[in-house]
């Protein structure tokens, strides 16, 4: 890759450059794309509900929806706003009410896609619910959120709900090397299982992850991509629980005050990594269940505003003195 291109492509965001354009460039959520589709091919759009965690295509599809219905009038017939921003019931009165009455020629209807809507307040979401009977004759709803429980009922029975799961490692893959030749990156195996491991599922995550590993030198390999992504390799992880589980504790200890000191992670980001990988690591069933239960325990003290060291080191103590029970 050349100085210029190089630069170039700094100055580009690839999750913006390569977002699917069509619902069809969609990876990972064939199940829900065939539906949608459906719902177009009928002229039949109802109010949508798209749940699930992040980077995996909720907003993707909203906006290739209205690219599909609307074609290139598409930017004046859908109007996108983020609920995090702004959860008012104003919000919902106004700007809602306004781009729901506004006058308009050649559809049938508009698209109004509300993004994180789980922060609306319980009274926007009552606004919301009445706005969404008002203007049902010629207004479509796309609500987007990470939790469907926050939600309320009303709401969620006047829409088709779609639960997005995380994306299978084989699509991030799928997508990681379409982008890594079209930009004519050289990645390695190692690296594209480093990538895939890194992104848990979540495509933006892993584009991100691929541009700045390959700010980073010509190759991407797993080293860049544990070292941009502040992760460490999954072995390292294991020997830590290992070492804990056969009753030596300083050792295991020791591996951790590396992963928060030397590596920078944070006590979350080990917990992260230990329950995506505890059913991968060599030990028996039973003690895999009890790291699960200890890791349960040192998740909600740290999410309530504990120590994280502590209780990571207390979660390790555990598993040791289980070894000697045992």
């Amino acid at each position: 890759m050349s100085e210029a291109e190089g630069s170039s492509a700094g100055r580009e965001i690839w999750i913006e450059k390569y977002r699917p354009q069509t619902l069809d460039d969609v990876k990972g959520q064939d199940d829900i794309v065939d539906r949608l589709q459906s719902y177009i091919a009928q002229h039949d759009l109802p109010h949508l509900l798209f749940s699930g965690p992040a980077g995996i295509g909720k907003t993707t599809c909203a906006t290739a929806i209205a690219r599909e219905v609307y074609g290139d009038d598409w930017r004046g017939n859908f109007l996108e706003l983020n609920a995090s921003d702004e959860r008012g019931i104003d919000v919902v009165r106004d700007r809602i009410k306004s781009f729901a009455r506004s006058s308009f020629g050649g559809f049938d209807y508009r698209v109004i896609f509300l993004d994180e809507a789980d922060s609306l307040t319980s009274d926007a979401q009552s606004a919301l619910r009445r706005t969404m009977e008002q203007f049902a004759d010629n207004t479509r709803f796309i609500l987007s959120c990470n939790y469907s429980s926050r939600i309320i009922d009303p709401i969620q029975s006047r829409c088709a709900v779609f639960r997005f799961s995380p994306l299978p490692d084989e699509a991030i893959a799928a997508q990681a090397r379409e982008i890594a030749a079209a930009e004519d990156i050289e990645m390695t195996d190692d690296g594209l299982d480093a990538l895939v491991y890194a992104a848990s599922g979540d495509m933006r995550r892993a584009i991100n992850t691929l541009q700045a590993a390959a700010t980073t030198g010509e190759l991407v390999d797993e080293e860049a991509v544990y070292t941009v992504t502040s992760t460490v390799r999954p072995e390292k992880i294991e020997s830590m629980v290992e070492a804990a589980i056969e009753g030596n504790f300083p050792r295991a200890r020791s591996t951790l005050e590396t992963l928060l000191v030397d590596s920078g992670m944070a006590g979350g980001d080990v917990i992260d990594q230990l329950h995506r990988s505890a059913w991968e690591f060599d030990i028996d069933e039973r003690r895999t269940v009890k790291l699960m239960e200890r890791l349960g325990e040192a998740d909600y003290r740290i999410t309530e505003g504990a120590n994280e060291r502590v209780q990571l080191e207390a979660m390790l103590a555990a598993l040791a003195l289980d070894d000697e029970d045992a």
